[in-house]
């Protein structure tokens, strides 16, 4: 085939017509065609008469084949010049056995090949198509795949970052967690030491006055022995006196015998009063700071009603008319306990029932009365509530806090000195939230019984009775 590229054209001069590949060990017969001397042989093979060319049919001698070696030097002078050429335009990629550009693609061995291979035996039955169109084609069908292959890792990549954010998350759980066993144990530990402390001094005191009172019975029993061992010994001088010295007073001396009486001593129960029992419940330690707390009525929002010995309060079915006092709370159903704390410790417990919604805990004194305001440690309030079936502190970002059993009734911890507002769930006897901040002024508790809901949440608050051993160091 005839070509315009002196390079192509040189190649297909390299080329034998048999095999299609360039000239190995080229010969010329008689007719002047030239053929790869075991193309020609295998071509002829079997025939012991004349044969003819391959090429244009000729009759020419079987045996007369002559070696071309300027031919085969031809043959490798056209390589290296396809080599180069193929270079020169910039294509890398050449046949490894024929040094010729890599123009074609085969799809049924799925290789590159030259234009040499194509035209041999080993790729002249397959598919074979130009490498661009090839290579168009076949980035297309990559592209096609890469759409899924990206989804999958997008999703793989929202997937590994979702699995990153919740270690990262439980491991912050991990470290409050940590942080708060460690908090209450320390707490744990100061009052249990506070309590040993407490408990030594009593028995002291108590191991103090038994011992007096023993001592003075020992006391009056070694007088008495010492006046009953006298009259012994008188009776007994006066039994070895003669007749008439015996006589003598006689009747004095049997008077005294006879009036003697033992006096006995004062009953001492050895019993020890100072009953003891150590604690690794939280809220049993801190129940001997337990306060009587009552609320206060011109605090109470005109929604609310509190009952007449003012430990519980609910929401009323409407307002009241009230003065509107500067201390009492227009907004929301709100009120405050009537005692103030300016230090010390105080602890006292609300049962919050089934409610479904309430606020609890504490805040300053000072602050707003009126209108709407945000419950956070910044504006004065320490509280946790329950709104929509979700428990939470009123940090400044709401710490959603995790509830494995409902609390019916909670308990509340004001550590005035240390900073600290604690809250915990009574029923199961678990630590919910402390708040750690630095408290200047009056702190009150503080009670909301939360909004109606259409009458599901009618329930009062009630704040529990003070318990028996309450009245520990409360401080100020």
């Amino acid at each position: 085939m005839a070509t315009d590229n002196p390079v192509e054209s040189l190649q297909e001069e390299a080329t034998c017509p048999i095999c299609l590949e360039y000239f190995k060990d080229p010969v010329i017969i008689d007719c002047g065609h030239h053929f790869c001397r075991a193309c020609i042989a295998q071509c002829w093979e079997g025939s012991n008469t004349d044969v003819s060319c391959p090429q244009c049919r000729e009759t020419v001698q079987q045996g007369n084949l002559r070696p071309n070696r300027k031919l085969a030097n031809v043959v490798e002078m056209v390589k290296r010049l396809s080599l180069q050429a193929a270079k020169g335009a910039g294509e890398e990629r050449v046949c490894g056995e024929h040094q010729e550009t890599l123009k074609l693609f085969c799809e049924e061995d799925q290789t590159s090949v030259c234009v040499v291979c194509h035209l041999s035996r080993a790729h002249r039955e397959h598919r074979v198509i130009p490498i661009k169109e090839a290579a168009q084609e076949y980035k297309e069908k990559l592209q096609g795949a890469l759409g899924p292959l990206t989804k999958e890792l997008e999703e793989a990549l929202a997937l590994m970052s979702a699995e990153e954010k919740k270690t990262t998350e439980w491991q912050g759980k991990v470290k409050n967690r940590r942080e708060m066993i460690a908090g209450e144990f320390n707490k744990l530990h100061t009052l249990l030491r506070e309590e040993e402390q407490l408990l030594l001094q009593s028995l002291e005191e108590e191991e103090r006055e038994t011992l007096q009172k023993l001592q003075e019975n020992v006391t009056k029993l070694s007088q008495q022995s010492s006046s009953l061992q006298q009259l012994i010994t008188e009776l007994e001088e006066k039994c070895q006196q003669p007749v008439v010295e015996l006589l003598k007073d006689v009747k004095s001396t049997l008077s005294r015998s006879e009036n003697v009486k033992l006096q006995e001593p004062e009953a001492v129960s050895t019993d020890l009063k100072n009953v003891y029992k150590i604690s690794l419940d939280m809220g049993e330690a801190l129940k001997r700071f337990g306060v009587d707390v009552t609320l206060d009525p011109d605090t109470a929002s005109p929604g609310l009603v509190l009952s007449e010995d003012r430990k519980c309060v609910r929401l009323g079915d409407k307002r009241q008319d009230l003065p509107n006092n500067p201390e009492r709370f227009d907004t929301y159903p709100e009120v405050l306990g009537a005692e103030g704390f300016a230090g010390g410790r105080r602890y006292w417990e609300v049962e919050v029932g089934d409610k479904p919604g309430w606020e609890l805990g504490v805040c300053r004194e000072s602050v707003s009365r009126k209108g709407e305001s945000t419950f956070s440690p910044g504006n004065g309030f320490w509280v946790v509530w329950l709104e929509e079936g979700e428990y939470k502190a009123g940090t400044s970002l709401r710490t959603p806090l995790p509830v494995s059993v409902r609390p019916s009734r909670v308990g509340i911890f004001l550590d005035y000195e240390a900073g600290e507002v604690s809250f915990y769930n009574v029923t199961d006897r678990s630590h919910l939230f402390t708040f750690t901040d630095t408290f200047s002024g009056k702190l009150h508790p503080y009670f909301c019984p939360g909004l109606n809901a259409g009458g599901t949440n009618a329930a009062p608050l009630i704040i529990c009775p003070v318990p028996a051993q309450a009245g520990g160091n409360l401080g100020p």
